[in-house]
């Protein structure tokens, strides 16, 4: 699986963790920054960056990186068929693939703790979506509602 992964400052020091992990375990990886911690930048240019790059089929899934995660999650999210989520422990990672194909995780590197973000971030990456009836159902009425305030 090839995974796009993009950070601000505020995220990079665990980017660059996250990236040494998933190469060990055989990921392939598109980083597209911050190459940076030291010298503040803007969150939503990395989001957008990392939703078009999965947008444009340069990885399956993505990985975004802030201080809180809620900052990348909300313009990743602007993006139709973007699905970002902000995922602070095991179950919501994988849960939020199951359910809701999510594309995107978002973490937050002054909310967790580095052990506990690798196992997210392995437990986001192996999930895979149910195709479930219901969870189908809702993603459609999610779309729908994107399309409507698209116009």
């Amino acid at each position: 699986m090839k995974v796009v992964i993009g950070a601000d400052h505020a995220g990079f020091t665990y980017k660059v963790l996250i990236i040494e992990e998933l190469l060990r375990e055989g990921y392939e990886v598109l980083d597209l920054g911050t190459d940076n911690g030291d010298s503040p930048d803007d969150y939503p240019d990395h989001a957008a960056d990392v939703a078009r790059a999965i947008l444009d089929k340069k990885g399956e899934r993505g990985i975004l990186i802030c201080g809180s995660a809620v900052g990348v999650s909300i313009a990743a999210n602007k993006f139709k068929n973007i699905r970002a989520g902000v995922c602070h422990d095991t179950y919501s990672a994988h849960q939020s693939v199951e359910h809701d194909n999510v594309n995107i995780l978002c973490l937050g590197e002054r909310v967790v703790g580095i052990e506990l973000a690798k196992d997210i971030v392995f437990a986001f990456l192996k999930a895979t979506f149910s195709n479930g009836e219901r969870h189908i159902r809702r993603l459609g009425k999610i779309s729908a509602i994107e399309n409507k305030n698209m116009k």
